[in-house]
């Protein structure tokens, strides 16, 4: 897993959406379909190239059928998580520029120079109302530029390792009985076919461990010997302290389903009060890969405030 933070520059006026997660991801889906599908006109199910296409992989990802977990999925989670300016402006002018984040999980790290030429293709396509034009001007890892629209050379990047767990802590106590999470963009969780507005932590910590062995198992090539079950019997000594969140609604249109659809989630800050230390690996996992639906889209941001 690798985070690569995007630079990109207005050459036309952009008109642009307060929040720009769909405006990114969906133009960035368009355009990768346009950069390396080979038969455009058909749909992935029923082309003979999926099991080798590279949009196929990163969009319609298929369980394969000897698949040990998500047999029941069409799909599995998409290998990137793109992270929108969270800034609310909507009108740039030109030469203004824009600040992104690309997360690339397992084998899709690999295909980094296809995602750089997707966004500078999008750059000439347009964005937002009225198709305004940009550059993409560099990428960078870690505070090194690894791209740049000078030369256009990919230097080397910073070594990642292909395991998602077993990665330390980023500095937080695992002995900790306290936590506090601000959840940043609309979060999405789904329990039993029904969304969840006031967060519990066993809710939390389900949604983490499922996102998290399936991205390990499908992209990273490891299945996760982890005790779910107990870990999540484990979690529901862990209570709600404080909740701070409000609902915020948001919808996206769906150009391949040609409808509107409502990703709205709630924004704010949750505390919890328990035994943490197991959990902390994978919370601090999740505030790296988000959480909950529309991950790709930049939904489910959260961040470690204690």
């Amino acid at each position: 897993m690798v985070k690569f933070l995007l630079t990109i520059s207005a050459i036309d006026p952009l008109s642009l959406p307060p929040y720009k997660g769909s405006t990114f991801r969906g133009g960035f889906g368009h355009a990768f379909k346009k950069v390396v599908c080979t038969i455009r006109n058909k749909e992935c199910n029923d082309c003979i190239l999926k099991s080798r296409c590279i949009y196929s992989y990163v969009f319609e990802t298929p369980p394969p059928e000897d698949s040990q977990i998500l047999r029941k999925y069409e799909k599995a989670p998409h290998p990137f998580v793109i992270e929108p300016p969270l800034e609310t402006k909507t009108h740039y002018k030109p030469g203004d520029t824009l600040n992104f984040g690309l997360i690339l999980i397992g084998k899709a790290v690999d295909y980094l120079p296809y995602f750089i030429y997707t966004f500078e293709e999008l750059g000439k396509i347009g964005i937002g109302k009225g198709k305004g034009r940009y550059e993409l001007q560099e990428v960078s890892c870690e505070g090194k530029q690894i791209y740049n629209s000078v030369d256009r050379q990919l230097k080397p990047m910073p070594p990642c390792s292909p395991s998602l767990l077993k990665r330390g802590s980023g500095g937080v106590d695992s002995n900790s009985q306290l936590l506090t999470l601000n959840f940043i963009t609309p979060t999405r969780i789904v329990i039993n076919e029904d969304l969840v507005v006031d967060l519990e932590f066993h809710q939390l910590i389900r949604n983490l461990l499922r996102r998290l062995s399936s991205l390990s198992y499908f992209h990273c090539g490891e299945r996760l010997d982890l005790d779910f079950k107990g870990l999540i019997e484990r979690a529901q000594g862990v209570k709600v302290k404080e909740r701070k969140t409000e609902w915020h609604d948001w919808e996206r249109y769906s150009a391949r389903q040609d409808t509107r659809m409502k990703m709205g989630g709630f924004v704010g800050k949750v505390s919890f009060e328990g035994k943490l230390g197991e959990f902390m690996e994978f919370i601090e996992l999740g505030e790296m890969l988000h959480v909950g639906k529309g991950t790709s889209f930049g939904l489910g941001k959260y961040e470690i405030l204690d």
